[in-house]
């Protein structure tokens, strides 16, 4: 592969080039307008200098006095091509920054974009680390030679009228610029064709070192407890040293092929000087056309690197946008419809599975695929509670995620109020159906922030209701800032149950027709959890399980709450379903009331049995640990 990449480098990376000035052509025609005039005064001012070496300064030394009048205006010429050079540079690197920036803000949008079309499944077959490296320095790396782009095609015309100049004042001199200027061409091509590869491994390597980092900050409470700290940091020394290597050897090659590139066109201005003494003592040429041409030689130097500049970059933009270009052409994403459900009648909404199977794809095309789900059916009528019951990996998060469509069925079908999830627009879907996750995710902001998300219609009333609806309402107000209280990243200054109250009262604020609850409350102490389940059931205005809270249901239709679906474990929860669906293996075995289940289906008491008394360990440890410091110092929080 490598190889392949030395070969194609170059293609490529013209490629990405004519990709970026197509869209960008006018920020591009004024970087290179800029480029083009500052190639021209350089010329220029070659000749003018030459002229006023070979006019001014040797007429002078041979009269033994200077033409005040000649020198003034030799004076002003050179100060008009300089202040020219300075409206040229200023032009040149104001387009090519704005150039590259907005192309790079551009591109993160649509990586990021992109990101949010794509399935979960595509998420689960990519690490996090990558997808933040692709958005990021991947990005940066694409569009890094855009900066020295205008210059080095300024630096083209420059060199293109700089050989016309040669060959119009010497063939000889010209002959030396045609030895001198393919020489720098062929030492870039030859420099960029082993840069390749290395830039190639570097920039992989960097996407691997911000993905372990990624994944050790986020799991720090996992890497401490289990006392993991000297091997994260081992794992992590070792895959930057990796990256120190291989960054170092690209310093290397740059190291032995940067010396190259200065040196030649200085060699280029020794061998002018060379054949133009020569020249000179033949008569071919004069000293104002010898100064001129050496002088040319040694400005163009500079600008000569620009080019080299292009070619040396080319590797690393080849290697970023190839991981830019898999992100933005990976398959998979899920189109919206562009139904909608009215939203004139708010009552609750019937959720219904259609023999729906599902199954995730391989990470590999070549592996088989894994069910999940097969020939599953239920309905969630209208205002009910539905309880989803089932082992760990029957299937159940799987049927939440496709209820929300984050995730498409490979067969059947997904209804919310008759009409096919995929042929509802994404606004009406966010609008009708809300899912609280098992894990709750909390932003780094205020209260009032995480719960409203900013969305029109929700002000401190609705903020507060929700809260109450949620059992939140009293911790929040016993907060030092209360809704204006910072949470913390992922609400770390939160207990795992404040947390989910909080995560819950945002998808109440939303006021939801349907309500998705993916054992949202299992951090909650049970007796909050009946009350929010209760509360949830509830007609506007009764009272919840908890006496000290009054929670008011959205006003779905004249009070009626919403319909839930919720996965459950707790009996107490469980029993307040109007029905339970009972899976194994992906496949509904049963479904009933709780009662119902209980006597009839053995799998079904022993599941629920084997969680109730795991509750009841956990409620007895908590009651022992609440009275009883550890070893450390600290309590343990009991969330209430």
């Amino acid at each position: 592969m490598a190889s392949g990449t030395s070969r194609d480098v170059l293609g490529s990376g013209f490629r990405v080039l004519g990709r970026a000035i197509r869209e960008q052509p006018r920020i591009f025609a004024v970087a290179v307008t800029g480029s083009v005039l500052f190639g021209l005064m350089v010329i220029a001012s070659a000749y003018v200098i030459g002229g006023v070496v070979g006019k001014v300064v040797v007429p002078a030394i041979a009269r033994g006095s200077v033409a005040g009048g000649t020198l003034a205006l030799a004076a002003a010429a050179l100060f008009g091509i300089s202040l020219l050079r300075v409206v040229g540079i200023f032009g040149r690197r104001l387009g090519a920054g704005y150039m590259q920036y907005r192309l790079q803000a551009a591109y993160r949008r649509r990586v990021t974009r992109r990101y949010l079309e794509l399935p979960l499944a595509w998420h689960h077959r990519n690490a996090t680390g990558t997808l933040l490296s692709n958005a990021n320095s991947d990005v940066e790396a694409a569009w890094y030679p855009i900066a020295p782009l205008p210059f080095a095609v300024g630096t083209l015309v420059m060199l293109v009228g700089a050989v016309v100049s040669l060959f119009l004042t010497d063939w000889a001199l010209a002959l030396v610029g045609l030895a001198v200027f393919p020489a720098l061409f062929a030492l870039n091509v030859v420099y960029s064709r082993r840069m390749a590869p290395r830039q190639a491994r570097a920039q992989r390597l960097r996407a691997e070192v911000s993905g372990i980092a990624h994944e050790s900050f986020d799991g720090a409470l996992v890497v401490k407890t289990m006392g993991r700290e000297a091997q994260e940091t081992d794992r992590f020394a070792a895959r930057a040293g990796e990256l120190r290597d291989a960054l170092i050897a690209v310093g290397k090659l740059r190291g032995v092929f940067d010396p190259m590139l200065e040196t030649l066109p200085s060699l280029g201005t020794l061998a002018v000087l060379v054949v133009g003494a020569v020249r000179l003592q033949q008569g071919a040429i004069n000293v104002t056309e010898l100064v001129s041409v050496a002088f040319l030689f040694t400005v163009l130097a500079f600008p000569v690197r620009a080019i080299g500049w292009v070619l040396a970059e080319l590797p690393r933009s080849v290697a970023g946008w190839d991981r830019v270009r898999r992100v933005l052409d990976a398959t998979g994403e899920m189109p919206y419809g562009t139904r909608t459900l009215d939203p004139a009648t708010p009552t609750p909404a019937t959720l219904a599975f259609h023999d729906v199977h599902f199954g995730y794809e391989p990470a590999e095309a070549h592996l088989p695929g894994t069910e999940v789900l097969g020939e599953v059916s239920f309905t969630v009528p209208a205002g009910r509670t539905v309880a989803l019951v089932g082992p760990t990996g029957a299937g159940k998060s799987t049927i939440a995620s496709l209820a929300v469509r984050l995730v498409d069925p490979r067969a059947g079908t997904v209804t919310v109020d008759g009409v096919d999830v995929r042929e509802l627009t994404a606004a009406s879907l966010a609008s009708t159906v809300a899912l609280v996750a098992q894990v709750p995710f909390v932003f780094d902001d205020t209260v009032r922030a995480n719960i409203s998300l900013d969305r029109p219609g929700i002000g401190d009333d609705e903020v507060w209701a929700a809260l109450r609806l949620a059992e939140a309402d009293g911790f929040v107000a016993a907060l030092p800032d209360g809704l204006d209280t910072m949470v913390g990243e992922r609400g770390t200054s939160l207990s795992g149950g404040q947390r989910q109250r909080l995560t819950l009262a945002r998808a109440l604020a939303g006021r939801p027709r349907l309500l998705v609850l993916d054992d949202a409350t299992s951090a909650v102490d049970p007796r909050v959890e009946a009350a929010i389940l209760a509360g949830l059931r509830a007609p506007a205005g009764r009272t919840s399980a908890d006496p000290e809270h009054r929670s008011p249901t959205p006003d779905h239709g004249g009070g009626a709450p919403a319909s839930i679906l919720v996965v459950a474990y707790r009996r107490a929860t469980i029993a307040l379903a109007d029905e339970v669906i009972y899976l194994e293996h992906g496949r509904v075995l049963a479904r009933g009331t709780h009662a119902e289940l209980l006597a009839t289906v053995p799998g079904y008491a022993d599941l629920v049995t084997a969680y109730e008394q795991a509750e009841q360990e956990r409620e007895q440890q908590h009651s022992y640990d609440e009275v009883t410091p550890l070893t450390s110092g600290l309590e343990i929080e009991v969330d209430r």
